[in-house]
């Protein structure tokens, strides 16, 4: 259960002469520049101590410390609409757009997932811990495709242990920037926090273990479809095993290579499959490729 309270951060200033919000927007990618200027206005960013501007240039050894204001107890009900593929009194299976945040976060307190399942099915407040009822596994902000509920905490505990079980079906659509030799294979690299950068994920010696299994779908000139099953569930490990490899992900800004139209990641999970948490009858679920991830390969077939 998340507390009440709010998550202290604290950092001291290794480079100075940057401006605390620039510096801040270094340490802190996954906020926006603009939120963390609203949490210094409001007094949650502290210079040694004291409340300061966004222009402050900062000194070598300033502590900075960052109160992030706390998450509600548990998110409210936001109606939305949502794709969905299967439901019956279990469980609910989404075809999640881009774009779309999981569940609630200090940085992203709304407007998620969570807030408009909520909306659709109340009862799932009641289900597992309260900042994110009925959450098995994630996706990316910015990969679409399929996602499974849990709708009460018994079919909860038995869809975590599918998937630490390593038993469930996740089939992604990468589409990477190389051409991808061999044809099909496997990436095993252990993977832990860059050690440079504490908020990305990296090849490191001593890293957890962590295996992606690829096949080529098809060539698209100096391009490669792929179809990526991942034998581990580590946070990034799709985007950063390949990278790794010699063949980022298109569209993607932190591990892969931009794309002048593509404004995120090409990754789809297009393939989901896991036993019903009761009867134990296997379902798998399919979704097509959206229509923006569409077009690059149209784009890139001419």
């Amino acid at each position: 259960m998340d507390s009440p309270e709010s998550k202290i951060l604290r950092f001291v200033v290794s480079r100075p002469g940057a401006r605390l919000d620039g510096y801040l927007a270094e340490v802190l990618p996954q906020f926006s520049r603009a939120y963390l200027q609203k949490l210094i206005g409001q007094g949650r960013v502290l210079v040694n101590g004291q409340v300061v501007k966004a222009s402050r240039r900062l000194l070598a050894d300033d502590s900075i410390t960052v109160g992030l204001p706390p998450l509600p107890a548990s998110p409210a009900a936001e109606p939305a609409s949502l794709h969905i593929v299967y439901e019956d009194e279990e469980v609910i299976v989404v075809d999640k757009p881009a774009g779309l945040t999981v569940h609630p976060a200090p940085w992203h307190p709304d407007h998620t997932l969570v807030n408009a399942l909520l909306a659709h099915c109340p009862a799932l407040a009641e289900s597992g811990e309260m900042a994110r009822p009925g959450i098995v596994h994630r996706l990316d902000k910015n990969t679409s495709g399929l996602i499974v509920i849990a709708k009460n905490e018994p079919a909860q505990a038995a869809l975590i242990n599918q998937f630490k079980s390593q038993t469930v079906t996740k089939g992604y659509l990468v589409l990477v920037k190389g051409k991808v030799f061999p044809r099909e294979g496997v990436i095993e690299l252990p993977l832990g926090r860059d050690p440079r950068n504490r908020k990305r994920m990296a090849v490191v010696e001593g890293g957890r273990e962590a295996v992606t299994h690829y096949r080529v779908e098809r060539y698209f000139g100096d391009y490669s479809l792929l179809e990526v099953v991942p034998g581990t569930g580590r946070t990034h490990q799709i985007r950063v095993h390949l990278s790794a490899v010699g063949y980022p992900v298109v569209g993607d800004s932190t591990y892969g290579v931009k794309s002048d139209y593509l404004p995120r990641q090409f990754i789809h999970a297009h393939r989901l499959g896991f036993r019903l948490p009761s009867t134990r009858r296997y379902l798998e679920f399919s979704s097509p490729l959206p229509e923006e991830l569409r077009q690059v390969l149209e784009r890139l077939a001419h």
